[in-house]
């Protein structure tokens, strides 16, 4: 009899049961998608100047919320996998020309061309010099998104592509891109310098990118002639101090390395015969043991050491990293320069963020752009799920780009009528 009375509680009990493990989950959800996190405008680093004075009233971007998918753009992790995977949705197909330059050691180096597609907001005759990610190309989709938004903004475009990275363009000599060489860049620009005498260069990098731009950029004062300014987006600063992190299972970032770590086995063996082939007149260091290692290579520092450090006769992957990285280059450049990172960046450790911070304490020029959200590269936007094709990036350099034109411009007008004045006295 009692045990009549007792069983419609049951119900009760397993409802219970559903109640927390829905509840759980919900947790789980909420945690993983960040979904607690708020929104807000970028933190914003710089020197009190008249320049970021200007740019603050130029560029809303900078002062304004940005708001990323409310479903999953919380999510750092989320943000970089779709950029890795997609790049970026209903992305346009830019038409351009392929430029072939030989280098000096017989590599062929290649870039592509676009024609702006307006007239420039300040009327000038403005080049976007850009230099993508990792492995990456003028064919990438982030590539052909930002490049069409440019080109509708005036800006004529020229995009790198990484030494090795296109598919259907063959080595012609035993070398590929690496973390840091600015001979292609370098190339890429003074051809356009020649070809267009009268334009003026915007710089513009995109993780491994930033870091190869600001390299150039300080390698030499004759590099930053005729530029206006420079953007670098999701780069680490200093290879030498990320490698540790790199190794870290912390936000997942050896599973990046793992992956990205095979995305570069797949690509230097697609070259084997122009890199290890006998035929070939390899760089001494570089043997057919190394070879083999890269097989079992399983990160990026792996691959660094074994292969790429060698096509430039570094003796080790520590002297590798502390010439090929541009944070002994960052002070030496004099133009605007604008860095951005995201804070749920999975790839770069949060530590990497006290370079651009303490840089842009240091100078006038430097303004350090630190959103919540965006991942690597990703920095999408869209209302509840689906991403739009123009990301918050996209628009955040051609608006620095366009404030900068109009600075420079205001400047030249200035100097104009100064000038004029003391003419009539």
């Amino acid at each position: 009899m009692n045990a009549m009375l007792e069983t419609p509680e049951l119900p009760a009990v397993f409802d219970g049961v559903k109640l927390a493990a829905v509840a759980a989950v919900l947790y789980v959800i909420v945690r993983c998608l960040n979904l607690k996190s708020p929104t807000a405008p970028p933190e914003l680093y710089f020197q009190d100047s008249g320049l970021s004075c200007f740019l603050l009233k130029s560029c809303p971007l900078l002062t304004k919320e940005y708001i990323p998918p409310l479903i999953w753009g919380k999510s750092g992790h989320i943000q970089t996998a779709l950029y890795g995977k997609m790049g970026r949705v209903r992305s346009p197909h830019p038409y351009g020309h392929r430029k072939f330059i030989t280098m000096s050691d017989g590599a062929t180096s290649t870039f592509d061309l676009f024609e702006p597609l307006a007239e420039h907001c300040v009327g000038d005759d403005v080049t976007m010099v850009i230099c993508p990610g990792i492995a990456n190309h003028s064919e990438k989709q982030y590539i052909r998104t930002f490049v069409d938004y440019a080109q509708k903004n005036g800006y004529r475009c020229a995009v790198l592509n990484h030494l090795g990275a296109l598919p259907n363009i063959e080595l012609t000599s035993p070398r590929m891109f690496t973390y840091g060489c600015t001979w292609e860049f370098g190339a890429m620009v003074n051809y356009i310098k020649k070809t267009y005498p009268l334009t003026q260069l915007v710089v513009v990098g995109f993780s491994l990118g930033g870091n190869i731009v600001c390299k150039y950029l300080g390698e030499t004062q004759a590099n930053q002639e005729k530029v206006l300014c420079c953007v670098s987006v999701c780069q680490g600063y200093s290879a030498l101090r990320a490698q540790e992190t790199f190794m870290q299972w912390d936000q997942c970032r050896r599973f990046y390395n793992f992956l990205m770590a095979d995305n570069m086995k797949k690509i230097i063996l697609s070259h084997r015969q122009a890199l290890f082939g006998d035929h070939v007149k390899k760089p001494q260091s570089l043997e057919d043991t190394d070879l083999s290692r890269l097989y079992t290579a399983t990160s990026l520092m792996q691959i660094d050491d074994n292969v790429m450090r060698k096509f430039h006769g570094y003796n080790s992957l520590k002297e590798y990293y502390e010439e090929e990285s541009c944070m002994r280059y960052l002070h030496r450049i004099h133009v605007p320069l604008m860095l951005v990172n995201a804070a749920d960046d999975p790839l770069v450790h949060e530590s990497l963020l006290t370079i651009p911070k303490s840089l842009s304490e240091k100078r006038e020029n430097v303004m350090f752009v630190l959103p919540l959200h965006g991942g690597h590269l990703g920095f999408f936007e869209g209302s509840v799920l689906f991403p739009e094709p123009l990301t918050w990036m996209d628009k955040l350099v051609v608006e620095y780009a366009n404030a900068i034109c109009q600075w420079e411009r205001n400047k030249s007008q200035c100097s104009d009528t100064e000038q004029v004045e003391a003419d009539l006295e």
